[in-house]
């Protein structure tokens, strides 16, 4: 965004846990938290680009438009199949005078078919081609599993029942390692973890020298993570939530392909009182709802085609939702029962002995 001789007003802090905020004619257009370590600036409103895939003439455009609108935030994967795309719309954008890389927070991740220390490098340095960048803002561990990787198509090599095949030698305090040694090298700027639990975490940390700095999992009004959130805040890591409105634009991928339950998924952008806040505030249930989230200096990356809902997703920050509104809203919380991505859609993962997540009684038995 060029502000041209307008004022930006920022109010800068060197306390985590204290966002920082932009102002444009008093309006404000942008805030962040800081990383701890680096102090790197991370926005609290990015681009999800999870779906987001080919045809290229469809992420490009949807990419550029994020970037015209104000988003600094993109958040992508080696598994999402778009890194190329994205890198080649940041760029188009950087070489318009639009501008500078700097300006910019590029988040990938590990895949699960590159979960071991002796491939961390390679994708890596293939993921920087890709994006055509010679850094990375952020780079986590995608999740805490691994799966046997078709070494032509880098892509989980499936039984002939179906079942996905485990590497079971997961190590991840190694990973760790050679993720620093990245950092050190100047390929990573930022480290940390997606859906990984507490003691998992603990663990790293335990042998870490850069301590994790931010955590992604999936964190929404229905699934609000208070336990996990109050150790990330103990130990300076950032939360970052995908699915924030519930990823309603995932419902029918997951009905279709996985067999999932349309019920699965909580309609949280039509609950009565979600809707009741947003009328007395003049905005959209999808506004209150990341408010909602970056109020609590959590990183929300809702994902968007529409240049109606990029747009939307952004103007979450000229209103405030009171204490009386926030209380209401963390009462939706449904604890476990509210979660969506458990991962069983790769049939067989809740065997590796780094499944993160609490199985249902069903699963168990079976």
């Amino acid at each position: 965004m060029n502000l041209g001789t307008k004022t930006l007003l920022a109010i800068f802090s060197t306390s985590f846990r204290t966002p920082v905020r932009f102002y444009y004619n008093n309006i404000r257009i942008m805030q962040t938290v800081t990383l701890s370590q680096t102090n790197d600036s991370m926005p609290t409103i990015g681009l999800g680009t999870w779906q987001l895939q080919a045809p290229s003439n469809v992420i490009e455009p949807t990419v550029l438009k994020a970037l015209e609108l104000g988003y600094r935030h993109i958040d992508t994967a080696f598994n999402y199949n778009n890194e190329e795309a994205i890198g080649a719309a940041v760029n188009e954008w950087i070489n318009s005078g639009k501008g500078s890389r700097k300006d910019l927070f590029i988040t990938t991740k590990l895949p699960h078919v590159g979960n071991r220390a002796s491939d961390v490098r390679k994708f890596v340095e293939l993921q920087l081609t890709k994006l055509n960048m010679d850094y990375i803002d952020l780079y986590l561990i995608h999740v805490p599993f691994a799966f046997v990787c078709d070494p032509e198509a880098l892509t989980p090599v499936v039984n002939s029942d179906g079942d996905y095949l485990l590497d079971v030698t997961t190590n991840h305090c190694e990973i760790w390692k050679v993720m620093e040694e990245c950092q050190r090298e100047g390929l990573i700027r930022n480290l940390g973890l997606s859906n990984f639990n507490e003691d998992q975490i603990k663990k790293i940390m335990d042998k870490a020298s850069v301590l994790p700095q931010v955590l992604q999992v999936e964190l929404h009004a229905s699934f609000q993570q208070q336990q996990l959130r109050k150790f990330c805040a103990v130990n300076n890591i950032v939360v970052t939530a995908y699915a924030p409105l519930g990823s309603p634009g995932a419902k029918d991928h997951f009905v279709n392909k996985y067999k999932y339950s349309p019920d699965a998924f909580p309609d949280i952008l039509g609950l009565p009182i979600v809707q009741e806040i947003a009328d007395k505030h003049g905005k959209t249930p999808a506004q209150v709802l990341l408010h909602f989230l970056v109020k609590q200096d959590i990183v929300a990356i809702p994902k968007s085609t529409s240049e109606h809902r990029l747009k939307e997703n952004m103007e979450i920050y000229d209103f405030e939702l009171s204490e009386e509104d926030m209380n209401r809203l963390k009462k939706l919380d449904k604890g476990e029962d509210g979660r969506i991505f458990n991962f069983l859609f790769w049939k067989g993962v809740e065997k590796h002995p780094e499944y993160p997540f609490k199985l249902p009684p069903q699963v168990i038995k079976e």
